[in-house]
């Protein structure tokens, strides 16, 4: 069965010049990123300090940076997967062209997807922004003021409250990438939704929207989702190996023609 859905998946992508990726933390965790939600995740220890609360107070901000801080020590090596190189070799034979993810990891443009080609919906933890005029902060300048001055950082510029650039529980979606991520859904001839549970809206209501559009979606996930239902095709099974298996039918598929 296994071989056939990759037959099926591999005829889908073959055919497809205008395919969305959207990846959640499946697609990470096999690089030694933990889903955070998941039992024993970052947030079973450590609630999700909310966007108001950051606002909030100096002393609330000063823990939620921290606690940043403490996770990117511990995942902040992290290399691209064959998950990711797969996705980003599709992207560079023209099969795929926007990638939605739901991840702040940045591990889909260290893979080589051009950054204009990725739509982050809930941010990237990879660099700052003052939350007032917008001007971008480096995270080790971030940690060394901290570490100065024991107290949250400030903007250099106006003195504003510096935030990684990552959606918080609370925090309005992104409006643009939000557009941009619809646009790209209705656009597509194809949904592969790669590692993501589909649980968490309204990221979750893209693959619905595709559907919607008579476009088929592909599932990939290890566990089975509430979208499945909708799904032309479910492969329930590590990322990581689906996705070589696929670059090498594709590849044999052309070494045929």
């Amino acid at each position: 069965m296994f071989d056939q859905d990759i037959e099926e998946l591999a005829s889908l992508v073959q055919n497809s010049r205008r395919a969305v990726v959207f990846t959640g933390a499946g697609i990470s965790t096999e690089c030694g990123i933990p889903d955070f939600r998941s039992p024993g995740g970052f947030w079973t220890q450590y609630k999700p300090i909310p966007f108001r609360d950051f606002l909030s107070s100096a002393e609330t901000r000063f823990e939620a940076w921290r606690r940043f801080l403490m996770i990117r020590e511990s995942i902040g090596n992290a290399e691209p997967g064959p998950g990711h190189h797969a996705v980003a070799e599709l992207v560079a034979r023209g099969h795929v062209a926007p990638i939605i993810t739901q991840n702040i990891d940045g591990l889909h443009q260290r893979a080589g997807v051009p950054h204009q080609q990725i739509i982050e919906i809930h941010g990237n933890g990879t660099y700052a922004t003052c939350l007032s005029c917008g001007l971008r902060h480096e995270i080790d300048w971030v940690k060394e003021t901290m570490a100065a001055t024991a107290s949250a950082p400030a903007c250099v510029t106006c003195g504003g409250i510096v935030k990684s650039a990552t959606i918080s529980f609370g925090q309005a979606m992104p409006e643009q990438q939000m557009a941009d991520a619809r646009a790209a859904t209705f656009n597509a001839d194809l949904f592969i939704a790669i590692g993501s549970s589909l649980q968490v809206f309204p990221a979750a209501g893209f693959p619905v929207t595709a559907t919607r559009n008579r476009t088929p979606l592909v599932i990939i996930n290890r566990e089975p989702t509430g979208l499945d239902g909708l799904a032309r095709l479910v492969i329930n099974a590590e990322i990581g190996p689906v996705m070589t298996k696929l670059l090498a039918r594709l590849a044999g598929r052309e070494a045929n023609h």
